[in-house]
């Protein structure tokens, strides 16, 4: 019973990191190799001109907590806490999570060329911006947080952290840092190394790993998915509203326009992430289990 069990999770999980991946190759294709994702981007970013002076504190204090220090400090707690639970392998798993999460994306983002159509003549000279690396430092260090955390403060948890991962993403493009695919394909990217993750858990996984039904955290994993399906409908509402004034140059599109489309791609965003940590809830108690004594 427990080896298929094991079976059925690495197979879930392989699945999970076929998905994300096959789901940020669509987003880097339309996204950054082609005029009308370019521009529906372009017009995303532009709307958070919208309202930016009374959020730009906030949006700042958000963005100049994350540095290479604060990575490796973070990365740190997130293996001490590992190791006081006396789980060395899952302290070495999520740090390796957290490190080949941020040395994917930097290499993804050297590597992938962002060819100029002159949508955005603004940034072109900035080159490709794909995936976003703030958003991926918050993603990182917020799932492998919920890995090592205990399964009762696990949901809560949880909750913490996506919602630190969706202020994050969010924050990029409320600063004009970063287009909304960036930040959706960070997302992907940190959710399939999550994945990765788990499998490698469960080949280090103890012979006396006892798995809970009640540290599953259904409710928790309703709440985030509905919220996170949510989210990506008002996504796709808007993605399809902004399709229809393509034609009109963006300096000439009027502020709810504007608006609709940044509001748009802060859902996707959020979205995104909220349904990454639900399928990151579904399978955790599993690859993370109890052990007996």
């Amino acid at each position: 019973m427990h080896g298929r069990r094991t079976a059925l999770t690495v197979a879930w999980l392989v699945l999970l990191t076929a998905v994300q991946v096959a789901a940020f190759l669509l987003i880097w294709r339309f996204a950054v190799r082609t005029e009308h994702g370019q521009l529906l981007d372009t017009i995303a970013l532009t709307g958070n001109q919208i309202g930016q002076d009374h959020i730009d504190e906030l949006v700042g204090t958000v963005l100049n907590a994350m540095s290479v220090v604060s990575l490796v400090a973070a990365t740190a707690v997130i293996g001490f806490i590992a190791l006081i639970r006396g789980r060395v392998a899952l302290a070495v798993v999520a740090t390796l999570l957290v490190v080949g999460a941020n040395v994917t994306t930097q290499v993804l983002k050297y590597l992938i060329h962002r060819p100029d159509f002159g949508v955005d003549p603004e940034r072109a000279g900035a080159g490709n911006s794909l995936p976003s690396g703030h958003t991926t430092i918050a993603a990182a260090v917020a799932v492998a947080l919920v890995l090592v955390l205990p399964p009762k403060v696990r949901a809560w948890g949880a909750l913490v952290a996506v919602a630190y991962t969706a202020l994050a993403g969010v924050a990029t493009l409320s600063a004009g840092w970063h287009r909304p695919s960036d930040a959706v394909a960070s997302l992907l990217i940190v959710g399939a190394w999550a994945a990765v993750a788990g499998i490698l858990l469960l080949l280090f996984q103890r012979e006396d790993a006892q798995v809970e039904s009640q540290d599953a955290h259904w409710r928790a994993v309703t709440l985030f998915g509905l919220a996170g399906l949510v989210l990506l409908a008002v996504a796709g509402y808007a993605l399809y509203s902004t399709d229809e004034v393509l034609s009109i140059p963006v300096e000439e599109l009027n502020r709810p326009r504007l608006f609709d489309a940044y509001l748009g791609g802060a859902s996707a965003i959020a979205g995104t992430a909220s349904v990454m940590m639900a399928l990151l809830l579904v399978s955790v108690y599993r690859v993370v289990p109890r052990h007996r004594g």
